[in-house]
């Protein structure tokens, strides 16, 4: 199958919302149900690489379905509001290109500062 834009992905998930009467859910409705797969994804990733085990009465989840769902909610609200989520990722890059360009050590930059004895 071949990979999707973001803009085809917003559309697919669009034609699914399109088919139900009640469409989308409201923004507070949908901030709740953003929160609410976020929470279920944290309780994912503390049973595989936190300290607190799944209980055996538990579902079988995987962090790859928790994010999907979170995507899935996450394009739903950005659609309700008509929001481009592929210019709205690109103009966050370029404002971490720009204003973080510095914050972080470059893999490029490792041997230099390791033989320059530079520390910043």
């Amino acid at each position: 199958m071949p990979e999707k834009t973001m803009k085809e992905l917003q559309q697919d998930v669009h034609a699914y919302i399109s088919q139900f009467k009640e469409g989308y859910f409201s923004p507070l409705a949908m901030l709740a149900r953003l929160t609410e797969e976020l929470g279920e994804l944290a309780r994912e990733v503390n049973h595989y690489y936190g300290e607190k085990p799944k209980k055996a009465t538990e579902k079988e989840r995987t962090i790859e379905e928790e994010l999907g769902d979170l995507f899935f909610v996450l394009i739903c609200f950005a659609n309700s509001l008509h929001i481009d989520l592929e210019q709205a990722l690109q103009a966050v890059l370029e404002k971490f290109r720009t204003r973080d360009q510095n914050r972080w050590t470059r893999i490029a930059e490792e041997g230099r500062e390791e033989r320059d004895g530079r520390n910043d």
